[in-house]
């Protein structure tokens, strides 16, 4: 089983690494003693997620000293649709709330087509973006957010095949590696994620 331990590893091993350090040394310099906080992402997935779409921010954030908890339909091990790794839901929806974070993320692959049928899991999704907190969705994790109604005026992106149902939905589509809305951060695939990562992280930090 993957734990959040081996996902930082496995990040630091393979995505950004000579980049990463030394952004992160020049946002430490720049910390005064005492202001520090510590930020909150929830990341909404559930079984069928996209391996690359839930691992890579994980490392990306924690590396950066924010705190992640995967938020689900239900705890425990939840595999992707892509290959054998799993990773642990921590927390149902029931257990958390919009104000104990400071950013939502929603990872791509069929997770969200069966997440998008939990009416509570919309709502969360919901009152998330309408707080106008950061709301981060790539590949298929806009499809929870069109459900949910909040896609209507916005402009957005995401995988080639969400794009009719995005546009029915009232959004302006764009194919672009990140599409930036207010606080709304779309993007199409798992070849976007160094832009979306980090736009994410310097939203909330």
């Amino acid at each position: 089983m993957i734990t959040k331990s081996s996902v930082i590893a496995f990040f630091m091993l393979m995505f950004f690494a000579s980049a990463c350090n030394e952004e992160i040394k020049q946002e430490q310099n720049m910390q005064e003693p005492g202001q520090e906080k510590t930020l909150k992402v929830a990341v909404l997935t559930g079984e069928g997620f996209q391996d690359q779409e839930v691992y890579m921010p994980l490392g990306y954030l924690a590396n950066r000293g924010v705190e992640t908890v995967t938020v689900g339909e239900s705890t425990g091990s939840v595999k992707a649709y892509n290959n054998s790794f799993s990773v642990m839901i921590e927390k149902t929806v029931d257990e958390v709330s919009v104000d104990e974070f400071d950013a939502l993320l929603i990872p791509g692959g069929k997770a969200p087509s069966s997440l998008r049928e939990n009416e509570k899991i919309i709502a969360f999704a919901k009152k998330f973006l309408e707080s106008g907190k950061p709301v981060a969705a790539i590949c298929h994790g806009p499809q929870i957010l069109i459900t949910a109604g909040v896609m209507e005026g916005r402009q957005a992106t995401a995988y080639k095949t969400v794009r009719e149902e995005m546009t029915q939905a009232g959004a302006s589509f764009r194919d672009s590696a990140l599409v930036v809305d207010d606080n709304l951060i779309t993007s199409r695939n798992p070849g976007d994620l160094p832009k979306f990562a980090h736009e994410l992280y310097e939203r909330i930090k």
